[in-house]
């Protein structure tokens, strides 16, 4: 559209008024910073939990039960002994539907299941064979978490060759949050998170810590 001839249409602007009070604040954070920066408290470490303990993890209460060695035997002549380090877990799903139990960490997590509240393990233990995460009941393997049925979950990791396991194994834990979305009357779960100042995403949040010494010889 063309302006009219008698000139321009943009309003005069408001000028802006800084208060004094302002300006002082301003110049106290800058003197601050170029003295070594400003007194930030760093956040509290999350919670250190051990053996036999309980998390409320919103969708799920598990107990973090041991880490041991187990061994597998050779099915036949030409297979080999196997050696897995495995994370018991008893896990109890609070909620009225059946979960799927997931998988272990790799990086990236969906958000919907029990593996992903497993944010990290450290120290990592990778093999050629992957890692496994299952419900174990009478013998067998399973993928699903039933609703309040105590469940003995196990994360298992293999120990390819002559690697050696380690003396304890840590896990990072998130913890599921229900939200609701006002607009259309509905709630879901989420991994609770927080924006990172930095990046400004939103970063899962580690709500504790466990520590599991292994055991030396398994079932």
């Amino acid at each position: 559209m063309t302006e009219p001839s008698g000139g321009s249409t943009d309003k005069p602007r408001r000028p802006v008024v800084v208060p004094a009070i302002a300006l002082v604040a301003l110049a106290a954070i800058g003197i601050t910073a170029l003295l070594g920066g400003l007194n930030e408290r760093p956040d509290p470490a999350p919670p250190q939990l051990k053996p036999g303990q309980v998390l409320d993890q919103g969708r799920f209460d598990t107990q973090f039960v041991e880490s041991k060695i187990t061994l597998q035997p050779a099915e036949n002549d030409f297979a080999e002994d196997k050696r897995f380090l495995d994370v018991i877990f008893k896990v109890t799903n609070k909620t009225d539907e059946t979960i799927s139990v997931g998988s272990l960490p790799s990086g990236k997590s969906d958000g919907w299941n029990f593996g992903a509240t497993l944010l990290r393990m450290t120290p990592a233990i990778k093999s050629k064979s992957g890692a496994e995460l299952f419900v174990s009941s009478h013998g067998g393997k399973y993928s699903q978490l039933h609703p309040g049925i105590p469940s003995t979950v196990v994360a298992r990791y293999e120990l390819e060759g002559s690697a050696q396991p380690p003396e304890q194994v840590s896990y990072d834990l998130g913890k599921y949050e229900l939200l609701t979305n006002a607009l259309e009357d509905a709630s879901e779960w989420f991994l609770e998170s927080e924006q990172d100042p930095l990046t400004e995403e939103d970063k899962t949040t580690v709500v504790a810590k466990v520590t599991l010494p292994v055991e030396s010889q398994g079932a």
